[in-house]
């Protein structure tokens, strides 16, 4: 998960307003990591926070809610990225992704988000030489 501070806000104000870029950058990476830390802490593998993801995808497609969702969907040119499935910001509805989201993201969000891509490719390449792919 990538973190997209210049889209954080607190009641409307955009965080970077109340936190250094030191505290941001500190956020960002406890963000990063909260699922493995959670894990850590409860001594157990995550279960309610899939649940309740799912749940909310379900409901935004029963109800043709066109929520906007974090989800992973397979880019054809979004984000400069082309046969890759990855985590983008996705419009949901009734026929599931209905709009993945290009936002204008700062160059250092850009980078982090190529950094995310290049390691799915090579987890990727690693599945398919298992011939798990």
């Amino acid at each position: 998960m990538i973190p997209l501070t210049s889209y954080t806000t607190y009641k409307g104000i955009n965080v970077s307003e109340f936190l250094s870029k030191e505290e941001l950058e500190n956020v960002v990476k406890s963000t990063m990591v909260g699922g493995a830390t959670l894990t850590g802490l409860l001594g157990t593998s995550a279960w309610m926070a899939p649940g309740a993801a799912a749940a909310s995808v379900a409901e935004a497609i029963i109800k043709d809610q066109k929520k906007m969702i974090p989800c992973s969907a397979a880019l054809e040119g979004e984000y400069g990225m082309k046969d890759i499935t990855i985590g983008v910001p996705c419009i949901i509805g009734k026929n599931g992704i209905e709009k993945i989201l290009e936002l204008n993201i700062s160059d250092e969000e850009r980078a982090k988000l190529h950094e995310s891509e290049a390691a799915v490719r090579k987890t990727t390449a690693i599945l398919k030489e298992l011939n798990v792919l």
